[in-house]
């Protein structure tokens, strides 16, 4: 099995209680055994479309929200923001995602023939812990997915993290696939004050 990794952690800020067209996704052409995928910042030489290559690297992003102890635990969701400073397709430069609201999750696979594909998956902890050891669920953070001048079913869709490996989409042979996922904090728990933190690893795999 061949995999690439990209991983990057939520961050959970509490207050303390006193003061149109259609998804993206395209054919490549076949080509020698490859899979890349980006998750936020990424290194790309130039475009693939235009002949650029992948790298490997690229910082570890922050998805984050200061609840306020007014709202806390009250049910409204909260939006997160993330510190991603790369909104471009690697495949054709289009400004894809809006930053720093929206996370970029996409890439391709790629081999000679025409069956095969890839699995997305995320892994994620059970919960968000604290310096005293509280936890917030996993759960409680979902994402929905879009993608600028785009309408349609994403291909890789909205969801929530469930703690534990989860498979997020299909990647077939010779396509790039990408969206942009916006996360919320559900904030349906009364939690104790402090900096709640988790990682998150994003994997695209192959047989």
């Amino acid at each position: 099995m061949t995999a690439r990794s990209r991983g990057w952690a939520l961050l959970l800020l509490v207050s303390a209680w006193s003061q149109a067209a259609d998804a993206f996704t395209t054919t490549i052409q076949p080509g020698s055994r490859a899979i890349y995928l980006r998750v936020g910042n990424g290194v790309f030489t130039g475009n693939y479309s235009s002949g650029g290559t992948p790298g490997s690297g690229g910082t570890l992003n922050l998805v984050s929200v200061t609840v306020p102890a007014a709202a806390l635990g009250n049910g409204v969701d909260q939006t997160m923001t993330t510190n991603a400073t790369q909104a471009n397709s690697n495949y054709d430069g289009f400004a894809f995602c809006n930053v720093p609201a929206q996370i970029y999750v996409g890439g391709f696979y790629r081999r000679p023939g025409i069956t095969g594909t890839a699995t997305l998956s995320a892994n994620a902890p059970a919960g968000l812990t604290n310096a005293q050891g509280q936890t917030i669920a996993f759960s409680q953070i979902t994402w929905t997915s879009s993608g600028n001048n785009e309408t349609g079913a994403q291909p890789i869709p909205a969801g929530q993290f469930t703690g534990g490996s989860q498979t997020l989409a299909s990647f077939p042979v010779n396509t790039w696939r990408e969206s942009c996922h916006s996360f919320s904090y559900s904030n349906d728990a009364l939690v104790g004050a402090g900096v709640y933190t988790g990682r998150v690893t994003y994997t695209l795999s192959a047989p």
